[in-house]
């Protein structure tokens, strides 16, 4: 199982392309390394949840889902070289710190190792929970990716080689966002629906990336809210949670501010998706 989930999209991005956290904390070296870099999650690895049973299977060549797919795909490609696509380059990035400030202007906070360590900690293992809820399900399709059927560019030519190797359907980058989207909804319920917007359009990057197709999207988000429904059953995960409030009530009142240019990325998100 660990091998399955080592080879999965989202953890070959963290380790092969972008390397690990450079800051270790305490509370990290207490947190046990499924790889190097990945911290394990608060969920059984021996136990994951199984996605292929409730995701419907991938679209078949001629099928209307498919006719769908590709129209969003076509409607994509004028989105590259836009501040959309620059966007979804950075969304691209599951390391961290890239990954936690992806959602700081949502959360109107910076989420760090210094200024939320327990929020920050939160995403970092979630990580792995969130991005798992795929595995068998893509391990089960092996969809190919919609720039290995078009030829077109994708936005992150360095990733081309790892991604023909590693299943389209669901996606886990999806999975990963929108789980974050509702954990953090949670957690700040005042900002609810920009943090599950930002959910949501991190995961449509996918599509502008080129890399995943709509309906991978949609079964990606399908894999991250079961996953987070199976989170809400372990005591870990909700002292977390807990844990992670304190951090968000200390860093509202002392007036923290996220570092990251929110104006340039609301603009961005502005974009419409055609």
């Amino acid at each position: 199982m660990t091998r399955n989930f080592i080879n999965a999209c989202y953890l070959t991005l963290v380790v092969g392309i972008y390397g690990c956290s450079s800051v270790d904390t305490k509370q990290a070296e207490e947190v046990p390394e499924i790889y190097p870099g990945i911290l394990q999650g608060y969920l059984p690895m021996d136990a994951p949840l199984d996605s292929k049973a409730f995701v419907p299977p991938a679209p078949g060549p001629d099928s209307p889902r498919q006719t769908l797919d590709d129209g969003v795909v076509a409607k994509m490609l004028p989105l590259r070289g836009t501040a959309r696509w620059d966007l979804a380059i950075r969304d691209a990035r599951l390391e961290f710190p890239a990954a936690a400030e992806a959602f700081s202007c949502a959360m109107g906070l910076p989420i760090t190792e210094e200024d939320t360590p327990d929020l920050y900690m939160l995403m970092r293992r979630t990580l792995a929970d969130l991005g798992l809820s795929t595995s068998t399900a893509k391990k089960a399709y092996q969809r190919e990716r919609p720039f290995m059927v078009s030829g077109e560019p994708m936005c992150t030519p360095e990733d081309e080689e790892m991604l023909r190797g590693d299943g389209s359907y669901p996606s886990g980058h999806t999975a990963i966002g929108w789980g974050w989207g509702l954990i953090l909804s949670e957690l700040a319920p005042e900002r609810a629906e920009v943090l599950v917007a930002r959910g949501r359009a991190f995961g449509e990057s996918r599509n502008v990336c080129n890399v995943h197709w709509r309906s991978d999207i949609i079964a990606g988000r399908m894999a991250g809210a079961a996953a987070v429904a199976r989170l809400h059953t372990n005591e870990p995960f909700l002292a977390a949670m807990d844990a992670a409030r304190e951090d968000i009530a200390k860093a509202r009142a002392s007036g923290a501010k996220p570092t990251v240019d929110c104006e340039a990325e609301a603009e961005a998100l502005a974009i419409p998706l055609q």
